[in-house]
């Protein structure tokens, strides 16, 4: 089973996924202001590697952008190129 946590101290946060109750990865952000977080690292455990793991961290963030009226800004390599690349990201990049 799958299951994304978020975690977030008020200054810096993370979504972190699991597989079976193992760690598998995360993506890391920090906020820039009240309504605009800095997504600036996505990691997925090579032993997880090739299941997708890191654009359902990228759909959770966008998800909670979404939600709570918030933009992002893609510093990851990883999330800019997918924000690059999918025009459906548009409305929560900054």
């Amino acid at each position: 089973m799958i299951r994304i946590d978020r975690e977030d101290d008020g200054r810096r946060g993370r979504f972190v996924i699991y597989e079976d109750e193992l760690y598998a990865g995360e993506m890391t952000y920090e906020w820039q202001d009240a309504r605009t977080i800095i997504v600036d690292h996505t990691g997925v455990e090579s032993y997880f590697g090739g299941k997708g793991y890191g654009r359902l961290l990228i759909g959770a963030g966008v998800d909670f952008a979404r939600r709570e009226g918030l933009r992002i800004v893609p510093v990851c390599s990883f999330v800019r190129k997918s924000f690059e690349r999918d025009a459906s990201l548009a409305d929560v990049k900054a």
